[in-house]
C-alpha cells in the first residue's frame, strides 16, 4: 500500500514539475520566440560595399518607428520586399540582398520592431504591422505597382510573407526555409514536451495564410537545413495553392541558399519572376 502511495505521489510530483516546466515557457514565450539580440542586435555591415543602400525610417500604425534599407537597381521590373529570419538584422542579410538585386530587381529589406535599429518590442501581431507599414510606403510613396511587388520572407519571416500576400493582391511570393506554423515546429522541434504546440497555437500560421493566397508562389528549400526539418518546407508547398513550385537546394543550409548555391537559385528565380509577369503557368517541381 505504501509503495502505491508513493507511486502515485511521483506521479503527481510529476505532473505538476512538467505544468511548471510549461508554465515557464509561457511566460518567457516571448524571449523563446525572437532573438533580436543574437548574435548582436547591431552586428553585421551596415555599410557594405557595392550597394546603393537608402535608409529609410518609416512609422507603423501603432506609433513604431522602424529603420529599412532601400536598396534600387535602374533595370528593375520586380521589387522584392524582404522579411528576414529570426536572429540578427538587416545588416547581416547583405548578401542576400546583393544576390536580389543583381536579378535585377529594387529590394526593400525591413527590420522589425526591436530588431536592429527599430524601436518597439517584438511581437507577431506588430511584425505583420510593420510590414503592412513597408507595403504602404512601396505603393504610396514610391508609387510602386502592387503586382510587380515580390515578398521574399525567410525561416520567421516566411510566416510575415505569406500574411502580407494574403491581405494584399502581388506579383509573388518567395519563401525560404518555411514552416507550416509556430505550433507544428514545435511539434516537430519540442517532440520532448508534450503539450507545449497548444502554448503557440495559432501563431505564425502560414498555411493557413496560404490558402488565401491567389499570387504565384516559390518554395526554397535546403536539404539539410540545421534549423528547421526539411520536411516542414514540403508541408508549406503541399499546402500552397497553384500556382507553386518549390526548389531543393541540395546543401547544408537555412537562410543562406543565394549563398551556397546561386548558380541553382539564380536562373530558377528569375523563371519564376518571368513566369508571373507573364501570367503563365509555374513548372513542375525540381
Amino acid at each position: 500500500m505504501n509503495l502505491r502511495k508513493r507511486a502515485v505521489s511521483l506521479f503527481i510530483s510529476l505532473v505538476i514539475g512538467y505544468l511548471v516546466v510549461l508554465l515557464l515557457v509561457r511566460i518567457f514565450e516571448l524571449r523563446l520566440i525572437f532573438f533580436p539580440d543574437y548574435p548582436g542586435r547591431l552586428s553585421g555591415d551596415w555599410t557594405p560595399r557595392g550597394l546603393p543602400i537608402e535608409n529609410v525610417w518609416l512609422t507603423s500604425s501603432d506609433g513604431t518607428r522602424l529603420h529599412c534599407w532601400w536598396i534600387p537597381n535602374e533595370k528593375a521590373k520586380f521589387t522584392f520586399l524582404a522579411f528576414h529570419g529570426n536572429a540578427g538584422n538587416i545588416a547581416d542579410r547583405a548578401p542576400i540582398y546583393e544576390f536580389l538585386r543583381d536579378i535585377p530587381a529594387n529590394v526593400f529589406a525591413l527590420e522589425y520592431r526591436g530588431y536592429g535599429h527599430s524601436s518597439g518590442k517584438p511581437s507577431e501581431a506588430g511584425f505583420y504591422r510593420d510590414a503592412d507599414a513597408a507595403f504602404d510606403y512601396l505603393v504610396t510613396t514610391k508609387h510602386i505597382d502592387p503586382k510587380s511587388l515580390v515578398s521574399f520572407g525567410q525561416s520567421l519571416g516566411t510566416a510575415v510573407a505569406a500574411h502580407l500576400a494574403a491581405r494584399h493582391e502581388l506579383g509573388g511570393v518567395v519563401l525560404e526555409a518555411p514552416f507550416p506554423s509556430a505550433s507544428r515546429v514545435a511539434r516537430q522541434v519540442f517532440w520532448f514536451l508534450p503539450g507545449a504546440n497548444l502554448l503557440v497555437y495559432s501563431q505564425f500560421d502560414t498555411q493557413h495564410r496560404l490558402k488565401e493566397i491567389s499570387a504565384p508562389v516559390l518554395i526554397v528549400q535546403c536539404t539539410h537545413d540545421p534549423v528547421l526539418p526539411p520536411l516542414l518546407g514540403q508541408e508549406v508547398y503541399d499546402a500552397a495553392r497553384f500556382p507553386k513550385e518549390f526548389l531543393r537546394i541540395e546543401s547544408y543550409c537555412h537562410e543562406e541558399a543565394a549563398i551556397v548555391a546561386p548558380e541553382r537559385y539564380r536562373p530558377v528565380l528569375n523563371e519564376f519572376l518571368t513566369t508571373i509577369g507573364k501570367g503563365a503557368s509555374l513548372p513542375t517541381p525540381r
